[in-house]
């Protein structure tokens, strides 16, 4: 296999969008290790004392992930996170306006590998989320698990990650002054097994907990569908019934993470590595389904709001799909 090296001579501003994306990636995949074997040699060498009180502190903070986290607009707002923007680079798309006095739910399609789309939307102020949608307050949902990881958890909460368990979806969901958004990415992340340069496959058919959620509280549906983000890697061939997919799969299962084998391009070349591909990403934010609060929903109410956010979300897709590059037999697989 020949190797593609990157030039030589490159403007600078490229070798520093590649820095950001770069320590992105990092923390993405390893920085939660690092956090915690920081905290380990804290705890058993001199620094035990700063150990014990983290650790004090951890105790009496352990539920603010699913109580709204706890964001900060100065790390929201770090001039690395718009290289990282234009290394891609993102937009974000408004198509209709939202009334700050509701509450919303904003279904995320697809999942990607990485879902740079959604972390660069809604944990950061790169795209102008808070331009587009004044008084909104995005609020990206994410594993339980990460935030029980010492010093990480602070850092992926002053971006407005929060835990995506049921109970933090409702303290979002369910805050009376209004102007709160929680972002699910819904197929999960076994629809990153699915993600790859042209694929358009959906987890949807059998997702309804979101829906219920929405009922339960009231909040606005809102389909966003991103252009751009299965384009961003590569991933080993993994087709149902194959023993790279089932191993996947009972992983899954068991930690509750998947392990989409991917790779894209390196840092000094072009050829192989775990860099993501320079490829546009578009995320359309679509019209609000207005939803009635209902505590207690049946079957039949959930049934019929699902089948309507799929015709939504796949309206939606329709009528941008050739805007963004896609050709216009392309459409959605929903499984």
């Amino acid at each position: 296999m020949w190797v593609q090296f990157a030039p030589l001579r490159l403007p600078l501003r490229r070798r520093v969008q590649t820095a950001a994306v770069l320590q992105w990636v990092f923390s993405f995949l390893a920085l939660a290790q690092c956090c915690l074997v920081l905290f380990l040699l804290l705890l058993l060498g001199d620094g035990w004392v700063l150990a014990v009180l983290y650790a004090a502190w951890l105790y009496l903070d352990w539920d603010t992930p699913a109580q709204g986290g706890r964001r900060s607009s100065w790390v929201r707002s770090w001039t690395i996170w718009g290289h990282f923007r234009d290394y891609f680079p993102i937009k974000l798309v408004k198509t209709a306006e939202l009334d700050p006095a509701r509450n919303y739910l904003f279904g995320f399609h697809p999942h990607g590998v990485l879902v740079a789309g959604a972390f660069g939307n809604f944990c950061t102020e790169a795209t102008g989320f808070s331009e587009l949608f004044p008084g909104l307050c995005p609020h990206l949902l994410m594993l339980p698990f990460w935030f029980k990881v010492p010093f990480f958890r602070d850092y992926i909460m002053s971006g407005g990650l929060v835990s995506s368990d049921k109970a933090s979806a409702s303290y979002i969901l369910s805050r009376p002054e209004g102007g709160q958004v929680a972002v699910i990415a819904v197929g999960g992340s076994p629809e990153s097994l699915e993600a790859r340069p042209g694929a358009l496959t959906l987890q949807l058919l059998s997702r309804k907990g979101f829906i219920k959620m929405a009922l339960q509280h009231g909040a606005a549906l809102v389909p966003v569908f991103s252009f751009g983000e299965n384009e961003l890697f590569n991933q080993v061939s993994n087709p149902q019934g194959s023993f790279i997919r089932t191993v996947q799969e009972h992983f899954q299962k068991a930690m509750g993470l998947a392990l989409p084998l991917f790779h894209a391009r390196g840092v000094f070349q072009y050829s192989f590595g775990l860099l993501p591909f320079r490829r546009p990403i578009q995320t359309v934010v679509g019209p609000p389904i207005l939803v009635p609060k209902t505590p207690h929903p049946s079957r039949e109410a959930i049934d019929d709001l699902h089948r309507d956010y799929l015709e939504k979300l796949n309206q939606l897709f329709e009528e941008n799909k050739a805007k963004y590059g896609l050709p216009e037999d392309s459409h959605l697989h929903l499984i």
